[in-house]
């Protein structure tokens, strides 16, 4: 509004235009025709002095307007201020009226409180005098009535069910394994891994051998398998990677069956099998997972799990072994009220260093240094790591997953086992040590998985027990063909032994 009468004052008191900047003036002579009368000049005159009066008294009238809406608002927001204030101190009024209650209430609580106490007091005052007793010795005395009262009760039932727990204890065991296994059956049979393929002639032995025996080099290459071509009507393939033996398997079918046996061709068959086989194995370890319930296990341990279809234990498939020992696991952990998640995760993991084989060292190793890469709870790689009593069971979840592995394992018609070519290896290990001067006695633990070597420390020091470990080691890689690893431990002890008389 202000600024609205600022440029109407403005307006009114300029006179005559003031040129733009940079703008020219003209000086034009007037024609005789257009110079103005005198009188002419004052009508002019005149008429600007009205026009300007006129303006003058609009201005005065809008300021006039302004200043009476300027004090309407102002008596608007006071009254509307006022209102507020008013509405405050009626709220300020009813607080401290509520407040005032409050105080009331609490002070009559309170003294209601302090009332209760009081008879409390007084009633167990007269409680003692009557029983001649304090607070304490009453309750005391009513402890020790109570106590040998029932104290023959009590130690009878517990001789009761101590007697029936250990009546009883055999018999539950025996009720949850049966169960257990019921759930765990199966209808397989063992398989025995013999990886052999039958040729139709010996002229498809000849192109398979090929040239100067071309062929047969290729194929060894890309598959990394021993081929023996000894026998008639068969052909032997071995290696102890059973994913490999099984690919050269397929792939020497399909270039049977294709007829174009030459180097190329061989390793384009090859690495076509490998893919299949690969995806195969995936499609594998994914049902075994989901067959026992794990769903989200990272991808490169549910691969190897996969390997397990052309993996065996003394001819029992490990697929199949794992999964039923797994249903094994889960029902003695759900009778006995063990966590189910953790022994589930270690029945079905408790195997995967078997088929890790690109490095070395035993199964049980291999796979604890896989979970641990992979971040797998320590309660599951516990059990991995005890389910060969290698190390002390740490929780009862471990001895779940020992006690399923070997219910699976052991019980009738589950693995096939060469007793003759076991002792043989035995054996073997045995001699091997014992070639080896100095050493006196020899004893071969766990399998044959484990050698110990006592010396006699009059002939061998510390330096050539180092050497003699060395020494064995490498005889044992050259001369024996065995799964997993040996581990061998030379031992040199010292004992003087006197008595006195």
């Amino acid at each position: 509004m202000f600024d609205v009468l600022k440029t109407l004052s403005g307006l009114v008191k300029t006179k005559k235009p003031v040129p733009r900047k940079n703008q020219k003036i003209s000086h034009q002579v007037p024609s005789v025709g257009s110079i103005p009368t005198a009188t002419e000049e004052k009508v002019a005159s005149l008429d600007i002095e009205a026009e300007m009066k006129i303006a003058q008294a609009k201005a005065k009238e809008i300021i006039l307007e302004a200043k009476d809406e300027a004090i309407r608002i102002r008596r608007e927001a006071e009254e509307e201020a006022r209102k507020k204030l008013e509405y405050i101190d009626r709220k300020e009024g009813a607080l401290e009226e509520k407040e005032g209650r409050l105080r009331d209430i609490e002070e009559l609580i309170e003294q209601t409180r302090r009332d209760i106490e009081r008879l409390k007091e007084e009633h167990v005052e007269k409680l003692e005098r009557v029983a001649n007793l304090t607070r304490e010795e009453a309750k005391e005395t009513i402890l020790q009535a109570v106590k040998a009262r029932l104290k023959e009760e009590i130690a009878k039932e517990i001789r009761e069910a101590v007697a029936k727990a250990k009546e009883e204890a055999e018999d539950k065991a025996r009720e949850i394994l049966v169960e257990a296994m019921k759930h765990g059956a199966t209808d397989y049979v063992p398989e025995y891994t013999v990886s052999v393929v039958k040729v139709p002639d010996e002229d498809v032995k000849g192109r398979i051998i090929g040239k100067e025996g071309r062929n047969i080099r290729s194929f060894e290459m890309a598959t990394g398998v021993d081929v023996d071509l000894d026998e008639e009507g068969v052909i032997r393939l071995s290696s102890f990677d059973p994913v490999r033996r099984e690919i050269a398997r397929v792939a020497l079918e399909k270039l049977m069956k294709d007829g174009r046996i030459q180097p190329a061709r061989i390793e384009e068959i090859v690495e076509q099998v490998k893919k299949d086989i690969e995806r195969i194995m995936f499609e594998e370890g994914q049902k075994l997972c989901h067959a026992v319930g794990v769903y989200n296990l990272p991808a490169p341990i549910v691969a190897l799990l996969g390997r397990f279809k052309y993996r065996y234990s003394y001819g029992q498939n490990m697929i199949t072994h794992t999964l039923e020992e797994t249903k094994i696991g889960i029902a003695i952990a759900r009778e006995i009220g063990a966590d189910v998640n953790v022994v589930r995760l270690g029945c079905l993991l408790h195997d995967i260093g078997k088929v890790i084989m690109d490095k070395e060292g035993n199964h049980i190793e291999l796979g604890v240094e896989l979970l641990k890469k992979y971040n797998i709870p320590q309660k599951v790689i516990d059990c991995v790591a005890q389910h060969h009593e290698d190390t002390p069971f740490t929780s009862i979840e471990s001895m779940i997953v020992y006690i399923a592995d070997a219910i699976s394992g052991s019980r009738p018609g589950a693995r096939y086992e060469n007793y003759d070519e076991y002792v043989k290896r035995l054996k073997d290990l045995e001699e091997i040590a014992k070639s080896h001067e100095g050493v006196k006695e020899v004893v071969a633990y766990q399998a044959g998985r484990e050698l110990r070597i006592a010396v006699d420390p009059g002939k061998v020091n510390d330096a050539t027990a180092t050497i003699m470990a060395y020494e064995i080691k490498e005889e044992i890689e050259k001369k024996l063909t065995y799964p997993g690893s040996i581990k061998i431990t030379v031992i040199r002890e010292l004992r003087v032994c006197e008595t006195a008389k």
